[in-house]
Protein backbone atom coordinates (compact mmCIF):
# COMPACT_ATOMS: atom_id res chain seq x y z
CA UNK A 1 0.00 0.00 0.00
CA UNK A 2 2.61 2.43 0.69
CA UNK A 3 4.42 2.15 -2.84
CA UNK A 4 0.59 2.38 -4.23
CA UNK A 5 0.50 5.80 -2.82
CA UNK A 6 4.05 7.00 -3.00
CA UNK A 7 3.87 6.01 -6.82
CA UNK A 8 0.37 8.10 -6.69
CA UNK A 9 1.84 11.47 -5.83
CA UNK A 10 4.55 10.95 -7.67
CA UNK A 11 1.81 10.97 -10.61
CA UNK A 12 0.25 13.50 -9.10
CA UNK A 13 2.95 16.34 -8.79
CA UNK A 14 4.15 15.34 -12.70
CA UNK A 15 1.21 15.79 -13.71
CA UNK A 16 0.61 19.14 -12.23
CA UNK A 17 4.02 19.93 -13.38
CA UNK A 18 3.16 19.05 -16.84
CA UNK A 19 0.04 20.92 -17.21
CA UNK A 20 2.15 23.91 -18.06
CA UNK A 21 2.89 22.11 -21.08
CA UNK A 22 -0.55 20.92 -22.14
CA UNK A 23 -0.50 23.73 -24.73
CA UNK A 24 2.50 23.53 -26.57
CA UNK A 25 3.12 19.89 -26.69
CA UNK A 26 -0.70 19.76 -28.32
CA UNK A 27 0.95 21.99 -31.42
CA UNK A 28 3.99 19.86 -31.19
CA UNK A 29 1.57 16.87 -32.15
CA UNK A 30 -0.99 19.08 -34.19
CA UNK A 31 2.80 19.81 -36.58
CA UNK A 32 3.96 16.36 -36.40
CA UNK A 33 1.01 14.49 -37.83
CA UNK A 34 0.89 17.20 -40.47
CA UNK A 35 4.64 16.69 -41.13
CA UNK A 36 3.51 12.85 -40.91
CA UNK A 37 0.85 13.13 -43.75
CA UNK A 38 3.51 14.79 -45.89
CA UNK A 39 6.24 12.14 -45.43
CA UNK A 40 3.19 9.51 -45.72
CA UNK A 41 2.34 10.86 -49.07
CA UNK A 42 5.93 11.27 -50.53
CA UNK A 43 6.26 7.73 -49.95
CA UNK A 44 3.37 6.26 -51.66
CA UNK A 45 4.79 8.24 -54.66
CA UNK A 46 8.09 6.37 -53.77
CA UNK A 47 6.53 2.98 -53.79
CA UNK A 48 4.42 3.97 -56.72
CA UNK A 49 7.59 4.84 -58.65
CA UNK A 50 9.34 1.22 -57.38
CA UNK A 51 6.16 -0.62 -59.07
CA UNK A 52 6.64 -4.15 -58.34
CA UNK A 53 9.82 -4.53 -56.96
CA UNK A 54 8.85 -5.81 -53.38
CA UNK A 55 12.39 -5.68 -51.71
CA UNK A 56 12.37 -1.59 -52.39
CA UNK A 57 9.85 -1.41 -49.27
CA UNK A 58 10.19 1.21 -46.60
CA UNK A 59 8.76 1.40 -42.93
CA UNK A 60 7.04 4.63 -42.00
CA UNK A 61 6.30 4.79 -38.00
CA UNK A 62 3.16 6.39 -36.39
CA UNK A 63 3.85 9.88 -34.40
CA UNK A 64 4.85 8.86 -30.24
CA UNK A 65 6.25 10.88 -27.95
CA UNK A 66 10.11 11.85 -28.29
CA UNK A 67 12.23 8.32 -27.63
CA UNK A 68 14.74 11.04 -25.78
CA UNK A 69 12.78 14.50 -24.66
CA UNK A 70 9.61 14.26 -22.90
CA UNK A 71 8.39 17.34 -24.38
CA UNK A 72 8.74 16.55 -27.77
CA UNK A 73 7.10 14.49 -30.41
CA UNK A 74 8.79 12.25 -33.09
CA UNK A 75 8.17 9.61 -36.03
CA UNK A 76 10.84 7.83 -38.25
CA UNK A 77 11.60 6.57 -41.63
CA UNK A 78 13.45 3.19 -42.05
CA UNK A 79 14.83 0.24 -43.78
CA UNK A 80 16.43 -2.19 -42.21
CA UNK A 81 19.09 -0.38 -40.00
CA UNK A 82 19.03 2.84 -42.09
CA UNK A 83 16.69 5.47 -40.18
CA UNK A 84 15.62 8.87 -41.06
CA UNK A 85 13.74 10.62 -37.46
CA UNK A 86 11.40 13.59 -37.81
CA UNK A 87 10.39 15.69 -34.40
CA UNK A 88 8.25 18.72 -33.48
CA UNK A 89 9.54 20.24 -30.17
CA UNK A 90 7.54 22.24 -27.94
CA UNK A 91 10.84 25.13 -28.13
CA UNK A 92 8.66 25.54 -31.56
CA UNK A 93 11.46 23.85 -33.96
CA UNK A 94 11.32 20.47 -35.90
CA UNK A 95 14.66 18.28 -36.43
CA UNK A 96 14.91 16.13 -38.97
CA UNK A 97 17.78 13.51 -37.71
CA UNK A 98 19.87 11.69 -40.31
CA UNK A 99 19.73 9.42 -42.48
CA UNK A 100 21.95 7.19 -39.92
CA UNK A 101 22.33 3.76 -39.19
CA UNK A 102 20.86 2.20 -36.25
CA UNK A 103 24.09 1.84 -34.18
CA UNK A 104 25.86 4.66 -35.27
CA UNK A 105 25.89 8.31 -33.88
CA UNK A 106 22.21 9.81 -35.18
CA UNK A 107 22.81 12.79 -37.59
CA UNK A 108 22.99 14.94 -39.19
CA UNK A 109 20.29 17.41 -38.10
CA UNK A 110 18.93 20.38 -39.58
CA UNK A 111 16.33 22.36 -36.72
CA UNK A 112 13.74 24.19 -38.74
CA UNK A 113 11.08 26.64 -37.30
CA UNK A 114 7.93 24.84 -36.29
CA UNK A 115 6.01 27.03 -38.80
CA UNK A 116 8.19 27.27 -41.96
CA UNK A 117 6.38 25.12 -44.07
CA UNK A 118 8.89 25.47 -46.96
CA UNK A 119 11.71 24.68 -45.01
CA UNK A 120 10.15 21.80 -43.37
CA UNK A 121 9.13 21.02 -46.98
CA UNK A 122 12.82 21.10 -48.44
CA UNK A 123 13.98 19.79 -45.57
CA UNK A 124 12.26 16.58 -45.74
CA UNK A 125 12.56 16.54 -49.84
CA UNK A 126 16.66 16.79 -48.85
CA UNK A 127 16.77 14.07 -45.93
CA UNK A 128 14.36 11.38 -47.42
CA UNK A 129 15.99 11.63 -50.83
CA UNK A 130 19.45 10.89 -49.20
CA UNK A 131 17.88 8.26 -46.96
CA UNK A 132 16.46 6.45 -49.58
CA UNK A 133 19.67 6.67 -51.79
CA UNK A 134 21.62 5.09 -48.84
CA UNK A 135 19.32 2.60 -47.61
CA UNK A 136 19.04 1.05 -51.24
CA UNK A 137 22.67 1.06 -51.87
CA UNK A 138 23.95 -2.28 -53.39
Amino acid sequence: MALNERLKAIGEALRDREMGNAEALSVAWKRIEEIHGRVKDGLAGFESGAGDVGHLAVSLSEPRVDDKHLHAVQFDVSRGRHRVIVTAKTKGVVTLVGPFRDGDTEGPCKRIDLDDDAAIDAGLEAVLADFLEAAFAP
